[in-house]
């Protein structure tokens, strides 16, 4: 029971050992960085090397790319590479998120169906283009009007993942299999190398090219939805007010996972951190820097188009199914998104799944929620066949 009286069910012991895992990475990290500074200071340090050596921010071993661990043929979105210390992490830290992700999927996952695909390129003004898969049900009957389909959004906090990533692909083949809707997944370019607001422009540039090659497709463009998990939810919640503002398409469902909708941190719960013996001011320090990673400039947290759930109104937007964890402290995001879309006249369900945490649908070949996460997320977009 927390100090302000809420009763928490227990944490499930499927996350035991990785909460343990997981907090010393954080307190590891947070001791590193403390270290740098300090480093900085010391006047007889002889230059960056010996500055780096005394700095942390490593990756924990357990998320460490084993050695015999052949490189990544897809590490996520385009990212531009680029020659430093600051970009060379930046490809370590995204390799080695890509091998956890891999092994994750072999060893608590589910593999996804065998799905037909298909790989397609949409230009962006002024913006890099964006890469988007199309997974299609290919039903025995399809319908003459087409399958509906969905505009969907990984997540990494701005920084990591794609498309390719194992589990982000099998997610998307089991939904399209179990719900009979087409996904197009959107592998959008990934911050710092390309903040905000490219990845929302490439957003919105996938959902315009979404209605426009519906009947290519087979796709039916009066059935069309958005999803997203995470910083992916955080894209999808901004592309239903840029196509409110801009282009006023058919929008008919977003179902956002643990979406993070105010990147000013004013909504976070961080109850759920403390919980998990979290200390506050490491928390806030992950928490903040997502946000000084995808934004060019701290007072862009408070654009709608970066913090959905600061636009001054969210009238006529589409129906909204968000799924939020106990022991995530975006669970407060989720809660204030649900509201204030009921607030605005919207259709709005939040539901909070309990003893579990931030990354629990990818746990599905081993943990009971994750599986009922991924029944309840099919349920939602089956509405799109009504």
């Amino acid at each position: 029971m927390t100090s302000t009286g809420e009763r928490w069910m227990p944490l499930d012991p499927f996350f035991e050992e990785r909460l343990r895992v997981h907090r010393k990475y954080l307190f590891d990290k947070a001791l590193g960085s403390v270290r740098a500074r300090l480093s900085a200071l010391w006047p007889f340090a002889k230059g960056p090397a010996a500055m780096t050596g005394m700095g942390g921010g490593a990756t924990p071993a357990a998320a460490a790319p084993p050695k015999d661990t052949a490189p990544p043929k897809d590490t996520g979105a385009a990212a531009k590479p680029v020659l430093g210390p600051n970009a060379r992490k930046r490809a370590r830290h995204r390799q080695a998120a890509l091998a956890w992700d891999r092994r994750e999927l072999h060893k608590v996952g589910l593999a996804g169906p065998r799905i037909r695909t298909t790989e397609h390129v949409v230009e962006v003004s002024g913006h890099p283009d964006v890469r988007v898969r199309v997974y299609h049900p290919d039903p025995d009957d399809p319908p003459a009007q087409g399958v509906p389909g969905v505009l969907s959004f990984f997540g990494g906090a701005f920084r990591i993942g794609g498309i390719g990533y194992p589990s982000t692909d099998a997610a998307n083949r089991r939904r399209v299999h179990d719900a009979g809707v087409a996904v197009a997944a959107v592998d959008y370019a990934l911050a710092p190398e390309h903040p905000y607001p490219a990845a929302v422009e490439q957003a919105h540039a996938a959902l315009e090219w979404l209605f426009a090659a519906a009947d290519e497709l087979g796709i039916d463009s009066h059935r069309i939805g958005v999803a997203g998990t995470s910083a992916g939810a955080n894209l999808a919640a901004a592309v239903t007010l840029v196509n409110r503002d801009r282009g006023q398409r058919p929008l008919r469902l977003q179902v956002l996972e643990v979406p993070v909708v105010d990147l000013t941190g004013g909504h976070l719960d961080l109850r759920a951190t403390r919980a998990l013996g979290i200390p506050r001011f490491i928390a806030l320090r992950e928490l903040r820097s997502v946000a000084r990673t995808y934004l060019a400039d701290p007072r862009q947290a408070r654009e709608p188009y970066a913090s959905p759930l600061l636009a001054a109104s969210l009238e006529g937007l589409p129906p909204a199914v968000i799924l939020t964890a106990e022991y995530d402290p975006l669970r407060g995001d989720g809660d204030a998104y649900g509201a204030a879309l009921r607030r605005a006249g919207v259709d709005a369900s939040v539901v909070r799944y309990q003893g579990v945490t931030h990354d629990t649908p990818i746990f599905s070949g081993a943990l009971p929620a994750a599986r009922r996460w991924h029944d309840d997320v099919v349920a939602a977009l089956r509405r799109l066949h009504a």
